[in-house]
């Protein structure tokens, strides 16, 4: 690996951070296969609403989620994949322990 830019740098803390958390990192696995409304991602991870979307739009600003409109539900994506990758390397790590 080369050596990191600093801009590089803060893009990866940015990811980090906004992963880093357990209601997202639920989100993050239950859109791991395919796209959800809003309405099953709350009840997946046993949520309210309001906090749930708060969640989902704060993924979505940071590249890691895609999300589209179709008729008054929102769906919601895995934009970057590479996000698994990392969440599975972490779990494995975790899981050794």
């Amino acid at each position: 690996m080369t050596e990191m830019s600093k801009k590089t740098a803060v893009k990866i803390a940015e990811v980090l951070k906004v992963v880093a958390h357990p209601v997202r990192l639920r989100i993050i696995e239950l859109l791991e296969h395919n796209e959800k409304c809003v309405g099953d991602i709350v009840k997946g991870v046993s949520g309210k609403q309001s906090i749930t979307s708060q969640q989902l739009n704060m993924m979505k600003d940071k590249g890691v989620l895609s999300c589209r409109r179709d008729g008054a539900k929102v769906y919601y994506k895995i934009q970057n994949k590479n996000v698994i990758k990392l969440l599975y390397c972490v779990y494995d790590h975790c899981e050794d322990e």
